[in-house]
């Protein structure tokens, strides 16, 4: 995949494109971008994904702080592995928002970017305040020679595939269904933190993690099963984001990991987690003691999933 920003000049002369944000890049857009290189192999044209870096809300509402899926890095990662020829990459700003639909089809998709023919989500909408739809399209398309089509849906029973949907179960600590929408496991990105080394003490010590990007969504408050990247390996854990009632004072929320099978001394250390499974709800104990019986429990299930 070759990365074009708004600046460079494409290299090709024509072009077939679709064009989202692509949040989590995930089964849904992976169906769109295949029906892409479909259409675009029919007409013998190269394939180009056109995305943006900030999410368009952000832009048009500085208070706005998005929960995204995916950052910036990660989603270029993830277009990676679709197999489109080109990535064209524009900054969203305020005057690319005040475009019309047919100012962004004429003069950035067409007159910029050389795009042929242009692939529309079946539901997505763009140009200043989205007041225009497909049949606008085709007419804007059509007067700079442009083709514009609509994708097909992708069907997935009742719930459909998006990046909101993935978000709610995120929310709801359903991982597995995230997962199985995603194609791929959930990650967050982060460093290691000093923290209260209070689970040492009880033989369960955790590593506390700083998140390092604050747009990427952090999961339902719970226990989880994971694998954690840390110094080029990879290893079992079971991850908690809580506020420790049974050992703090509940209030602060954290979020700790216990790797399995490691001991070494890793603070400010890179490190990257993908959820598996959701184990269990955040719980107060009576006791200590009986946290410590029910994390012995949590280790025994979560090494079972984590086969």
């Amino acid at each position: 995949m070759k990365i074009i920003r708004e600046t460079d000049k494409i290299d090709v002369t024509e072009i077939a494109a679709t064009a989202g944000f692509f949040d989590g890049v995930h089964r849904g857009h992976r169906f769109l971008i295949e029906e892409l290189k479909q259409r675009a192999k029919a007409r013998h044209l190269p394939s180009a994904v056109v995305t943006f870096v900030q999410h368009p809300r952000f832009v048009l509402n500085n208070d706005y702080r998005p929960q995204l899926l995916n950052t910036f890095e990660e989603k270029m990662a993830r277009l990676e592995t679709t197999g489109v020829d080109y990535c064209i990459v524009l900054e969203f700003t305020k005057e690319l928002s005040e475009l019309s639909a047919e100012a962004f089809i004429r003069d950035i998709l067409c007159k910029r970017f050389h795009v042929k023919m242009l692939l529309v989500g079946y539901d997505h909408r763009f140009g200043h305040n989205r007041t225009d739809g497909f049949e606008q399209y085709v007419h804007y398309g059509s007067a700079c020679g442009m083709e514009v089509l609509k994708a097909a849906p992708l069907s997935e029973g009742d719930r459909p595939v998006s990046s909101s949907e993935i978000r709610r179960l995120l929310e709801w600590g359903k991982i597995d269904e995230a997962n199985e929408m995603l194609c791929t496991p959930y990650s967050i990105e982060g460093h290691i933190v000093s923290g209260a080394q209070v689970g040492r003490t009880i033989g369960f010590p955790t590593a506390n993690i700083a998140v390092d990007d604050p747009t990427k969504i952090v999961p339902k408050i719970g226990v989880y099963a994971v694998r954690v990247t840390i110094c080029g390996e990879t290893h079992k854990g079971m991850l908690y984001i809580g506020s420790r009632p049974t050992l703090d004072d509940g209030r602060a929320v954290s979020m700790e990991v216990n790797i399995f099978d490691f001991s070494r001394d890793i603070y400010t250390d890179k490190i990257v987690v993908e959820f598996i499974h959701w184990v269990r709800e955040d719980i107060r104990f009576e006791s200590v003691e009986k946290l410590k019986e029910q994390l012995e429990k949590d280790r025994r299930s979560v090494n079972g999933m984590l086969l």
